[in-house]
């Protein structure tokens, strides 16, 4: 099983969900993951694409071609004002 847990109003109203598991067999990457289970994880796919969403796996920063494992902790939040290169557009 891995541990899923959904941060920021807006990626929790793609989910209705803000922390569940997902089982899993073998490694996959967390696209696999999310394409696998898609009623759970499918409305996350846009923000991962508009580069909307952070992930995290056990507390490191992942992508969408990152490998989940059994017992890992996966962690989506969402970040607003992303610029076009993903990062985000924090003023100084």
């Amino acid at each position: 099983m891995v541990s899923v847990q959904i941060f920021g109003q807006t990626l929790r109203a793609a989910v209705e969900e803000s922390e569940f598991e997902v089982p899993i067999n073998d490694q996959m990457t967390v696209k696999q993951l999310i394409e696998a289970n898609p009623a759970q994880l499918g409305p996350l796919l846009q923000y991962i694409r508009s580069r909307e969403a952070l992930i995290t796996i056990n507390k490191k920063i992942g992508s969408e071609d990152s490998v989940v494992k059994d017992g890992d902790i996966l962690k989506f939040s969402f970040q607003s004002r992303t610029s076009y290169e993903g990062n985000r557009d924090i003023p100084t």
